[in-house]
């Protein structure tokens, strides 16, 4: 599954808030190669680099994500 991203790709995850943990809202990240690792994937959100792995939910579009949004937490994502 890690294996279906390239660098440049645009995705989508769950991003939970860190000060507030009960919220999370689904935001869109890029692949990138990791600075740290050149030989592995990284997603870029908010600045920071997260190590591409299979503890992520990733989604390739919004609407993907809406919808398993909709079957893990209810009600509207924003």
């Amino acid at each position: 599954m890690l294996n279906d991203y390239n660098a440049g790709d645009i995705v989508y995850i769950f991003y939970r808030n860190p000060h507030i943990q009960d919220v999370a809202n689904i935001q869109e990240a890029a692949v990138v190669n990791n600075p740290d690792k050149p030989t592995e994937l990284a997603l870029f959100l908010y600045e920071t680099y997260y190590p591409l792995s299979t503890d992520l939910a990733i989604y390739a579009n919004v609407a993907e994500a809406e919808l398993a949004y909709q079957e893990y937490f209810g009600g509207d994502h924003s």
